[in-house]
């Protein structure tokens, strides 16, 4: 089954630990260091929108892409539920493609660890710049090559709970410096009755210092990385790096 096409029913049950408002007003605190304070956004990967419903609910215009139908739909209803107006769109975060440009770009929940070489990092970046208006900006973040590496790696989680239970078991390629994530769903449709099925998720573990030059190569400028929600450097062993960078020269 393709990634995320059986998981988007469950997403958002198996994240509910996730604060998305405080995830939301850190990206807009990321923006705010490169000066930009978006009134049109562009949410990429946008997954089932709960942080395109977040930046709607402060009154942001904000559209979200995602190459996942399946996530659309429940991003759609996600929107409708909390009373916002968002618009969502079927696309490869490698092909984006707006009717107009927008004040900033985000990419949330390791979208960027999906693209697994310097060509699909490219052309995601190439239309990125071209979809954000001058002087505005690109935020993103990634699971570090620490976490995908040594914490993911090659381990089994899993959890079990009243409706729905998983496996989760993970392989590391140090050659070519991806995880490839095994995942078996057990969901209850009725009484003891439970629906099974598998996904395939690969990641890669991507420098930082890697991903800001490619940056920089596609025209992007004072790029600052960060650590998990904070506002300094990333820890050898941070878990998720944050990047913020200027659409045009300084």
């Amino acid at each position: 089954m393709a990634a995320y096409s059986g998981l988007a029913g469950l997403y958002d049950r198996l994240m509910d630990d996730v604060d998305y408002p405080a995830w939301a007003e850190y990206y807009l605190k990321l923006l705010e260091t490169a000066g930009v304070a978006p009134k049109r956004l562009c949410d990429c990967a946008c997954g089932t929108g709960a942080m395109s419903v977040q930046f709607a609910l402060r009154g942001i215009r904000v559209t979200g892409a995602d190459i996942s139908r399946e996530m659309l739909e429940q991003a759609q209803a996600r929107a409708r539920q909390s009373g916002v107006n968002a618009m969502f769109v079927e696309q490869d975060m490698c092909a984006l493609a707006l009717p107009r440009r927008v004040d900033a770009l985000v990419c949330a929940c390791d979208g960027v660890n999906y693209l697994l070489d310097d060509d699909r990092l490219n052309r995601f970046f190439a239309r990125a710049y071209d979809s954000i208006r001058p002087g505005g900006a690109l935020a993103f973040d990634i699971s570090s090559a620490h976490k995908l590496e040594r914490v993911l790696g090659n381990n089994f989680f899993g959890e079990e709970r009243d409706d729905v239970a998983y496996l989760w078991s993970n392989r590391f390629d140090a050659t070519k410096r991806t995880v490839t994530m095994d995942l078996t769903f057990f969901v209850r449709e009725k009484g003891d009755l439970y629906r099974r099925f598998t996904e395939v998720h690969v990641q890669k573990a991507h420098e930082a210092a890697h991903i800001a030059a490619l940056l920089e190569q596609n025209g992007f400028s004072d790029v600052r990385i960060y650590g998990d929600k904070t506002f300094d450097a990333p820890e050898p062993d941070e878990s998720r790096i944050h990047f913020v960078a200027l659409c045009g020269p300084n």
